[in-house]
Formats: structure tokens, C-alpha cells, sequence
């Protein structure tokens, strides 16, 4: 019996075309915008953790504009809504509880 060979897919999308060094300063520059809105969050939350208690809120730290839903399709649907559809990213999605996470860590 034989058998024909072909190569095994492993992947879905190609493979990627970044080097080393940018994906690093993409990195760092979503830690950088991280922070920045978790200074937002934590100044927002006291204010907004008794009405909206476990609601997402997305942040974008350079209006201090926030967005807020109850869920986290909702939200995803508002930044679409707000700012369109782009690779950038500008805002930080948290959720409104003692810690800010969004799920388990």
C-alpha cells in the first residue's frame, strides 16, 4: 500500500513577518498604554464600582474618555462604534471589581 505525502499544515495564517525588535517595542508599548489607563481605572473605580459592579470599562488614557457595559461583547461593540475599525491600539479594557481583571488569572 502506498502512501502519499503531504505536508502537514500546522498553521492557520502564515507565518509572521515581524522581526524580533518590533514585536518587543509593540510590547512595550502596550505596557506603557496599560499603565496609563490603569492610573485612569484606579482614579474612575471608587466612583463607579457601587452602581456598575462587575461591568467592563474600556479607558483611553490620553482623553480619559471611558466606555462601560455590562458585557464584554457590549464593550467590544462600543469601541468598534467609537473608534472604528483599526490595528491601533488605544484603549484598555478592565472590569469594574476589586481587582480589574477580566477573568481568572
Amino acid at each position: 500500500m502506498t502512501q502519499i505525502s503531504q505536508p502537514r499544515r500546522t498553521r492557520i495564517l502564515p507565518a509572521s513577518t515581524l522581526v524580533s525588535e518590533e514585536v518587543h517595542q509593540r510590547q512595550e508599548q502596550r505596557d506603557a498604554l496599560a499603565m496609563r489607563c490603569r492610573a485612569v481605572f484606579e482614579r474612575l473605580r471608587p466612583t463607579l464600582i457601587e452602581t456598575y459592579y462587575n461591568w467592563h470599562i474600556a479607558i483611553d488614557p490620553e482623553t480619559e474618555r471611558y466606555l462601560i457595559d455590562p458585557t464584554l461583547l457590549g464593550i467590544m461593540q462600543k469601541i468598534h462604534d467609537a473608534y472604528g475599525n483599526t490595528n491601533e491600539v488605544k484603549l484598555t479594557i478592565f472590569r469594574l471589581n476589586d481587582t480589574g481583571t477580566c477573568g481568572r488569572l
